[in-house]
C-alpha cells in the first residue's frame, strides 16, 4: 500500500508540474534540483547524526526561498519537497516531462577516512552534446564554493552514476557531493541554518552564472 500511495503521490506531482509547464510562455532555463535520497534512503549519516537526506534538502528549500526573493527569479523545481524517496529513474522522468535545460543532483558525501573533507562535482563520463556545458557547469559551482564559502575543492570528476547516465543526452546535467558529513567540521557545518543559506547562495549564483545573468 505504502508503494502505490508513493507511485500515486509522485504521478500527481508530475501531472501538477506538467500543467504548469503547459500555462507558462517564459523562454527562461527550467532547472530541476534533484534533492538527495529521502524516506528510508538517509544516504550518509555523519558521526553527529546528521543525514544525508536532510541536508540535501535543506540546500535545496533555501535555494528555492532565495531565487524567490530575487526580482527576476528563475525557473527552478525539486524532485522532492519533503521526505520522501522518489526513484532514481523518476527522477529523470520528471525532468524529461519539464522538459528541463539543466539537472543539478544535490549530494553529500561519506569517507571511513574521517580526516577526508572538501567539494566534488561530477559529470557524466559519456560524451553527447551536452558534455562540454556540463563540465563548465561544474567549473562553475566549484568556483563559487570556493570564492563564497572557502571551501576546498577536490575537482570536477566523471562518473557513470545513474541521474548523470540518463540525463547526459537530453541536458547539461551534474552531480554535487557538498561535503563529507564523516567529517567533523564539515558534519558540524550543515546542522547551521546561516551555513545551509551561504552554501544555497553558492549554488544559485553558480547557476545564474551559467544562465549568463548577475545576481
Amino acid at each position: 500500500m505504502k508503494k502505490v500511495l508513493k507511485n500515486v503521490s509522485f504521478v500527481i506531482l508530475l501531472l501538477k508540474m506538467c500543467f504548469i509547464f503547459g500555462q507558462e510562455t517564459s523562454a527562461q532555463k527550467r532547472i530541476v534540483i534533484d534533492v538527495g535520497h529521502g524516506g528510508k534512503d538517509s544516504g550518509a549519516i555523519g558521526k553527529n547524526g546528521i543525514q544525508e537526506k536532510d541536508v540535501a534538502l535543506d540546500i535545496s528549500n533555501a535555494i528555492l526561498k532565495l531565487n524567490n526573493e530575487l526580482e527576476k527569479p528563475l525557473d527552478i523545481y525539486l524532485t522532492r519537497y519533503s521526505d520522501t524517496l522518489i526513484s532514481l529513474s523518476d527522477r529523470t522522468k520528471l525532468a524529461n516531462a519539464l522538459d528541463t535545460d539543466v539537472f543539478i543532483s544535490l549530494h553529500c558525501n561519506h569517507s571511513d577516512n574521517a580526516n577526508v573533507r572538501g567539494i566534488e562535482v561530477y559529470v557524466a563520463n559519456t560524451k553527447s552534446q551536452f558534455s562540454d556545458l556540463s563540465t563548465l557547469l561544474a567549473y562553475l559551482l566549484q568556483a563559487y564554493f570556493k570564492k563564497e564559502l572557502g571551501f576546498e575543492s577536490r575537482g570536477v570528476k566523471f562518473a557513470n552514476f545513474q541521474v548523470l547516465r540518463e540525463n547526459v543526452d537530453y541536458r547539461p546535467a551534474v552531480l554535487v557531493e557538498v561535503g563529507f558529513l564523516t567529517n567533523e567540521d564539515e558534519g558540524f557545518y550543515f546542522l547551521q541554518p546561516p551555513k545551509i543559506k551561504a552554501v544555497a547562495m553558492a549554488i544559485l549564483k553558480g547557476i545564474y552564472n551559467y544562465s549568463n545573468k548577475r545576481l
